[in-house]
């Protein structure tokens, strides 16, 4: 006996193509005199004709939805060859279609879990990860670009061969976490709680050095546990820079290139993201610069800064992140500078925070806040020394 949501599912949905059918046919009108011509000769009406064509091709229709959907929410019982086959048919869902979909889908997820892993919960969202980049993280050109192009890039390979392994780097409160959130929101439907996101604070979860060796057996764990549960993981390590140099020993394995041979039919695909403040002085640097050399903020390019970039971490003797095997072997696929924000991105950010908490705000609000920040250096004062942090909570200075 079907019990529970998916029972009920399998109980509605046969009558999707009546409901298909009703919506796109009609017996069409009556002719005065015909019907009794036309049942006496044996023949149905025009209009029975064409309700059950409609009712043949709905039918069809619904399969192929049917089978869509069990994809997604059971995706060890999905049908690849089949699916395979209406690709190279040329079938495709409709957008109204897909859009339906989507709300079946969410509809009975919220009964219960869709499948045995959280693969289910994947969204990929790569529209809304463009459009949260472009219209909530300000003054971030370069971030937005790169961040945008490397994951969609690396998730759209059929079978990648090593981690997407990217860098954050720049003072605090100029979007690295932002950007990491957003990731997670993007690509997962319960964002940073989801079971295939892992998030690690170096000075949370690994404080004390005596200790390294029990957090390298719970960190390897961890990661282990997690790419078995998850086809597609997502790793954050913040404070990057104050990870002990074992810990980053013990991530090589997972970041360095597999072998081929050794990969399964769907490889499984891992982000490692590693967020620290070091660079943050050689980025202001160079951003100050070009300024005063004449350059448009807009204009500048990750070949203007990458190189600095990577030259200071390497450099830098208050940190082993430079001196570990993941940044000398090369293991680290891009280093993403966070650029210094000016007085108008701390304006966007203080409007954000209004309207996140749909609270009403004026301009002169908006610059009340914005000049409560700092702004070095001390004689241009154009660089925002705390970023945006801390806005939400002066907005509470001009609530009434």
């Amino acid at each position: 006996m079907l019990r529970g949501p998916r029972g009920l599912f399998w109980l509605c949905f046969p009558l999707l193509p009546l409901l298909l059918a009703g919506a796109s046919g009609q017996l069409g009108a009556d002719r005065p005199g015909a019907g009794a011509e036309e049942a006496g000769s044996g023949r149905a009406w025009p209009g029975i004709q064409g309700l059950r064509e409609r009712l043949r091709e709905a039918t069809a229709l619904s399969r192929r939805y049917l089978s869509l959907f069990s994809c997604r929410v059971w995706p060890g019982e999905c049908k690849e060859d089949e699916a395979a086959s209406e690709q190279s048919q040329g079938w495709s869902l409709p957008l109204l279609g897909q859009q339906y979909l989507d709300i079946l889908t969410t509809w009975y997820c919220t009964f219960q879990d869709c499948c045995d892993h959280g693969d289910c919960r994947i969204s990929n969202n790569f529209s809304g990860l463009e459009a949260d980049l472009k219209e909530r993280l300000h003054g971030q050109h370069l971030a937005g670009e790169l961040v945008l192009k490397t994951v969609r890039g690396y998730l759209d390979l059929p079978r990648p061969d090593k981690a997407l392994v990217l860098s954050f780097h720049g003072w605090s409160g100029t979007g690295k976490n932002f950007v990491a959130r957003m990731l997670a929101e993007n690509l997962y439907r319960d964002g940073l709680s989801s079971d295939c996101v892992q998030v690690f604070i170096a000075t949370l979860h690994f404080p004390h050095p005596k200790y390294v060796d029990l957090y390298k057996e719970k960190l390897t764990d961890q990661i282990r546990k997690t790419q078995e549960y998850c086809r597609q993981t997502l790793f954050i390590f913040d404070e990057a820079e104050k990870l002990h140099p074992g810990l980053l020993e013990t991530l090589r394995p997972y970041l360095e290139h597999q072998d081929p041979k050794a990969h399964r039919a769907k490889s499984p695909r891992t982000i490692f993201l590693f967020l620290s403040n070091l660079g943050g002085k050689v980025i202001n640097e160079m951003v100050l610069n070009l300024l005063k050399a004449g350059w448009s903020r807009e204009k500048i390019t990750a070949e203007h800064l990458e190189p600095h970039l990577q030259n200071e971490i390497m450099e830098s003797t208050d940190s082993g992140f430079g001196h570990s095997s993941i940044v000398k072997e090369n293991l680290i696929d891009f280093f993403i500078p966070f650029l210094p924000l000016e007085y108008r991105h701390v304006r966007l950010c203080a409007r954000d925070a209004f309207l996140s908490e749909e609270l009403l705000y004026t301009e002169e609000a908006l610059d009340e806040i914005a000049k409560m920040m700092i702004y070095v250096p001390k004689e241009e004062q154009l660089f925002s020394s705390q970023g945006c942090k801390s806005i939400s909570q002066r907005i509470n200075y001009f609530l009434p």
